[in-house]
């Protein structure tokens, strides 16, 4: 069975970088900040981990590759559900993130804002309509 917590990791190129832009663009300080791994609380039981690129490779015993950090590539989506879809875009643009789609509303029932950071991740902040 599965205990009722869930935590994201992205794996990141520049750990403090990454933190600084995740700071300013979900406006929360992290509930831990040491060498190798960064985490935020983004919602009851739920959280988003910024580990250095190399770190799951050293974890893992070599026995995964390490993606080559020269280009940022997606490698996931980060959906998170908002009050304020276009704040949190634009503090993302403002922390340096890439702008792909501004909001509008989603043949799902959203309306979804997309950008990704510096390591090629897509966040999309969404509102149900």
């Amino acid at each position: 069975m599965l205990e009722n917590r869930a935590m994201f990791i992205l794996f990141v190129k520049d750990q403090q970088k990454s933190k600084s832009f995740y700071e300013s663009t979900l406006d929360l300080k992290p509930i831990l900040d040491v060498p190798g791994m960064t985490e935020f609380s983004i919602g009851s039981n739920i959280l988003l981990g910024l580990m250095p690129e190399d770190g799951i490779v050293r974890i893992l015993d070599n026995k995964v590759e390490n993606v080559d950090s020269s280009k940022a590539i997606a490698r996931c989506e980060l959906y998170l559900s908002v009050d304020n879809p276009d704040e949190y875009y634009d503090r993302a643009i403002k922390a340096g993130g890439q702008g792909i789609s501004k909001g509008t509303a989603r043949n799902w029932g959203d309306y979804t804002a997309y950008c990704s950071d510096f390591d090629g991740n897509i966040i999309a902040f969404a509102k149900k309509l």
